[in-house]
């Protein structure tokens, strides 16, 4: 009889662990058994309508799906022509917000089940949000062309005010009698006050001016215009260099030679440069910015811009890394580079 007793209490026991366990697997977010077996979908949920909206959010509603086990949560896609957000709500019903005025979004909507079962999407909703904008920005600054190649020039300007965002900026040519032909947009968010105009006819004069537009589609005044002319052909170029290299840096003397037919008169050159590495002097050149993180770029100092047929200027740069330099550019041509 004792042992009886003692093995039905070890029987009950048993039987509360276990349950025990159960319980904190469920609450630790396992899938229950019966969820594993089911392999029904839940219904689509009904068309989206709109409880309420201002310029930056908006809450939907819709009727909700049922399921022969249980919906659990309602995933929700925002779209804004070719990019977009998703969401996440476990009733029928949710509030967006961080939206763009006077824009127009796409909101669908589908139900999972805790078995991971999915619905189809319901009636997409195709919603544009109120405006939030009634002014234009203003014009931006005048251009200025801060690097000018054989076939392309960059061009950077003052930002424009806007009151509440502004979407790009549009630099145009303006060509015989007037005419406008755009030639850039600049989409970045916010917008870059920058841009490089390429594809460009050598030793020719153009004239650019950028106008300012806000993401209501409001434009802005035209800027005042920049005229530049572009460079002459790329110059025919050989570097002779002589490099002194250590384990993390360099010295590098660079004479560059004028090997056409023509005088160089006012130059930039680029050569490879990696992002890690840092210039310590340079002596000959100023330095101009970076391209890309992957090249350097500098430009004459003035009293050594003329380079005559034959003739050669001469480089000395010390650096960081070990990356020396190597597809050198002379106005945008390549170098022929030979190490001495």
């Amino acid at each position: 009889m004792r042992e009886r007793r003692s093995q039905g209490i070890r029987s009950k026991a048993a039987t509360l662990v276990a349950c025990a366990l159960t319980a904190t697997l469920v609450a630790a977010g396992a899938t229950p058994a019966y969820a594993a077996d089911d392999t029904a979908p839940p219904t689509a949920p009904g068309p989206i309508t709109v409880v309420a909206i201002d310029t930056t959010s908006v809450e939907l509603t819709w009727a909700a799906s049922t399921d022969d086990v249980g919906v659990v949560r309602y995933p929700v896609g925002a779209r804004f022509e070719d990019s977009g957000a998703q969401y996440s709500t476990d009733t029928n019903s949710i509030r967006i917000t961080n939206l763009r005025p006077s824009r127009t979004y796409t909101f669908s909507v589908w139900a999972l089940d805790a078995a991971g079962n999915s619905s189809v999407s319901n009636p997409t909703l195709r919603l544009t949000m109120p405006p939030g904008d009634d002014q234009p920005p203003s014009a931006p600054g005048q251009p200025v062309a801060y690097d000018v190649a054989a076939t392309q020039v960059w061009l950077r300007w003052a930002h424009s005010v806007e009151n509440v965002a502004l979407d790009r900026y549009e630099v145009f040519r303006v060509d015989a009698g007037g005419t406008l032909t755009r030639v850039r947009e600049v989409y970045q968010y916010p917008p870059v006050n920058s841009a490089q105009i390429s594809g460009l006819t050598p030793n020719t004069t153009y004239t650019f001016v950028v106008r300012a537009r806000d993401e209501v589609g409001h434009l802005s005044p035209l800027s005042a215009p920049v005229t530049v002319t572009t460079l002459p052909p790329p110059p025919s170029c050989a570097v002779r260099s002589v490099v002194r290299q250590w384990s993390d840096g360099f010295v590098a003397h660079l004479v560059v030679e004028n090997t056409g037919t023509t005088a160089v008169d006012g130059w930039t050159m680029t050569w490879r440069f990696w992002a890690s590495q840092q210039v310590h002097g340079i002596w000959g050149a100023k330095v101009v910015d970076r391209v890309n993180n992957s090249y350097l770029r500098v430009r004459d100092t003035g009293r050594n811009a003329v380079i005559p047929p034959g003739g050669t200027v001469s480089l000395r740069l010390v650096a960081s890394g070990t990356q020396l330099p190597e597809e050198i550019t002379l106005n945008g041509g390549l170098c022929t580079v030979a190490d001495e």
